[in-house]
């Protein structure tokens, strides 16, 4: 049926008559907009791992999965008669042109930095804040959203001048932390794992590093390492121990 449209207008097609109401899936038909959320940020995170582990054939799959959540919200907001696919692009379309007069009306910048900040210049005037922080999404994972707040506080020049004294300001709440572990509040001690987190990703964005991406590699090497001394075969906290040690020395 579709097999002589162009890709894009082939894919919605197929996501038209996944939704069609008597000849279509059972399961998309029963999605909206709430439930597909979960898949999307799935779709994301498989897109970044991807990219972080350089599968590049991965990479394309992904990307079309990706694609896939975008087209579904498109046909979803068609049958509400909110939107469809070619408003989404050419919503997008106008804000690039709209927030690149470097590019599209000759106001040129001298580099990436004072792009950055046309940039934002450019949000402002069209979605005026209250307050610097307006506008970071709550749904962003915590570490993301740590970074973005920071970043937010520090244009308006709440910011720590360099790496070092927010090692200072770690080593002041790694001794708050060990502080409330011994006065044995769970509240306090929460509270006081929360602010060691957040002081450990500003360190992260002083030293440009990504802490969501540092964390996920992090995440790897322990499940590689970790197999390796499941594969040993060793039982006891000793054993362990000492094939957790072989799989560091061996990479």
């Amino acid at each position: 049926m579709t097999d002589t449209l162009p890709p894009l207008a082939r894919l919605l097609a197929v996501m038209a008559r996944l939704r069609h109401p008597t000849e279509g899936c059972p399961w998309d038909l029963e999605q909206d907009f709430a439930s597909i959320v979960p898949h999307t940020i799935e779709e994301a995170y498989e897109v970044a791992e991807a990219i972080e582990t350089t599968d590049w054939p991965a990479l394309k799959d992904e990307l079309g999965d990706l694609l896939f959540q975008v087209v579904f919200y498109s046909q979803l907001g068609r049958e509400q008669g909110l939107f469809d696919f070619d408003d989404i692009a050419e919503a997008i379309a106008k804000k690039m042109i709209r927030r690149h007069p470097n590019v599209f009306a000759g106001q040129k910048e001298p580099d990436a930095e004072a792009q950055t900040k046309a940039w934002e210049s450019h949000k402002e005037k069209e979605k005026p804040r209250e307050s610097a922080l307006d506008g970071v999404a709550v749904t962003l994972p915590a570490l993301t959203r740590a970074v973005k707040l920071q970043k937010r506080a520090a244009r308006i020049g709440f910011d720590w001048a360099d790496a070092a004294p927010v090692l200072d300001k770690l080593r002041e709440e790694q001794a708050e932390l060990e502080h409330e572990i011994k006065a044995g509040s769970p509240e306090r001690l929460a509270s006081e794992m929360g602010d060691l987190l957040f002081t450990c990703v500003n360190l992260a964005r002083k030293l440009s590093i990504d802490p969501e991406a540092a964390l996920r590699s992090a995440n790897r090497k322990f499940e590689r390492r970790f197999r390796q001394v499941e594969a040993s075969g060793a039982k006891t906290p000793e054993a362990m121990e000492a094939a957790w040690e072989a799989a560091k020395k061996a990479e």
